[in-house]
């Protein structure tokens, strides 16, 4: 019995180890958590300015602009982000299971929206490469068996703007140069600390349907301030704008799904935590008793025994 009660004592202490553990990752991700989750809604509202910035310049002269350029859809980029470590909860497994099941139907993703109620078909035979940004990505890629092209794993919980700059450019340059008709992205949206959820977005051609989309589902917060950009006069001429403000805005969206993402992985990962924490809790209070009914039991077995000795001399 003494050896029982000696092994409930380690499973004690290595228990009481692991939540000193778990509730220290805890109190560290509710502090990243709320870093990200400051950073993820300041990036909101420029959805809002980017949506009335193309409504109000829309015209026959954004047709010439190369990203807003719909094609026939015959190979899609899909860019995948998950987070690069584990003990986050389903956090991985979310992403993971939503993007193989959009992707089981590409003809769904290839179609094209237009704002008057149309959409352009893709093609019969669908490709789809993945470019991944977080560790989990590269094993999605690799378990479904599509062409992984890169993988960017080296950012941190809360990337500066200009640190996902060259993830930015290389999907803007392989679109100009035609080597995929549609960008699109699969993140986690941030709603509050106990609900995340998985979505896919258009990035590129840049889409004003997909825009609308993040209002009208609340994505982006409303804006009273917005300035009817119909009141000014365009100098050189909207195409060249929409030339060098339609990347930034596809950078900035990108920069947003990223820390959405980022807040996301941090939330699942405060609350994976406390789970943890609150189950080893428990397991402790069970070793305890069982430990005290163990040792109550080892007591009553030498009293027993003292007790039979002394009866054995009478």
């Amino acid at each position: 019995m003494a050896v029982n009660t000696k092994a409930i004592k380690t499973r004690i202490k290595s228990v009481k180890n692991t939540k000193k553990m778990t509730n220290a990752m805890e109190m560290v991700s509710a502090a990243k958590m709320r870093k990200a989750v400051f950073a993820a809604l300041s990036t909101r509202d420029y959805a809002v300015l980017s949506r009335e910035l193309l409504h109000n310049l829309s015209g026959s002269g954004r047709k010439k602009v190369p990203l807003l350029e719909m094609r026939h859809v015959n190979k899609i980029l899909v860019v995948l982000i998950t987070s690069n470590r584990g003990l986050c909860g389903s956090f991985n497994a979310n992403v993971l299971k939503k993007a193989a099941l959009l992707l089981q139907n590409t003809q769904d993703v290839g179609v094209h929206h237009i704002p008057n109620g149309t959409q352009i078909d893709p093609g019969e035979n669908i490709e789809i490469d993945i470019l991944g940004i977080g560790k989990k990505s590269a094993l999605f890629a690799k378990r479904y068996g599509y062409h992984l092209t890169n993988v960017f794993d080296m950012l941190s919980d809360t990337p500066s703007f200009e640190k996902i700059l060259s993830v930015s450019r290389l999907i803007l340059d392989a679109f100009n140069a035609k080597k995929y008709d549609k960008v699109v992205i699969v993140y986690t949206h941030y709603r509050s600390p106990l609900v995340q959820e998985v979505k896919l977005r258009q990035l590129l051609p840049v889409s004003e349907v997909d825009l609308e989309k993040m209002i009208t589902n609340g994505s982006v917060r409303e804006i009273s301030t917005i300035q009817n950009l119909k009141d000014y006069i365009f100098e050189p001429n909207i195409e060249m704008i929409l030339t060098d403000v339609l990347p930034r805005l596809v950078e900035i969206q990108l920069y947003e799904a990223i820390l959405e993402s980022g807040a996301s992985e941090h939330s699942a990962r405060m609350l994976a935590m406390k789970n943890a924490s609150t189950a080893a809790g428990e397991m402790i209070d069970a070793l305890t008793l069982e430990f005290n009914k163990a040792r109550q039991a080892s007591i009553t077995q030498e009293i027993a025994e003292i007790a039979g000795g002394a009866a054995a001399l009478e």
